[in-house]
């Protein structure tokens, strides 16, 4: 990865909306080597997905996020990529990361419920015969996301996004 490239995505880590001509202003490069320089990390996955950070905790609409932690038996062959891709073609999973510790993998889920986590966790993750354990962590309150304070109160140091 280039200088240049590590400059746009910190820019871009700090705001995903920003347009290439602000970002190649940023950095004094011209616009084209700033478009050029996007187009290629996309192109080779370092780029994957431009998101906006959200904080449901203030909204009406119930929503549980929770992380369960999961220890397994590296598969023949596979090792954990296998379990892992199944685990991930679940539509409740968010994120999946391989851990070192105790347990290997962590998974973020979304759900509409407490009972609905829980139905993913004994109807999906526990019924694979490579899983050996669980512990379920259930999100109760974000105070910082990404970087971003996430209180929610004017003045607590959170930054816009707004262009």
């Amino acid at each position: 990865m280039t200088k240049l490239e590590r400059e746009i995505l910190d820019i871009l880590n700090e705001d995903c909306r920003a347009p290439a001509e602000k970002i190649a202003v940023m950095l004094e490069e011209d616009v084209e080597t700033v478009r050029a320089a996007i187009r290629a990390m996309e192109k080779r996955g370092t780029i994957v997905k431009y998101i906006a950070i959200t904080n449901l905790d203030e909204e009406e609409d119930e929503c549980v996020e929770a992380l369960i932690e999961v220890r397994v038996t590296p598969q023949s062959g596979s090792g954990f990529d296998g379990i892992a891709d199944e685990i991930a073609s679940h539509d409740e999973v968010k994120t999946l990361y391989l851990m070192s510790g105790t347990y290997d993998l962590l998974v973020i889920v979304e759900a509409r419920s407490i009972r609905s986590v829980s139905r993913f966790v004994s109807e999906c993750i526990s019924t694979f015969d490579c899983v050996l354990s669980t512990a379920t962590h259930f999100i109760l309150k974000k105070y910082k996301i990404e970087g971003a304070v996430a209180s929610g109160k004017p003045g607590r140091g959170r930054l816009s996004v707004q262009p």
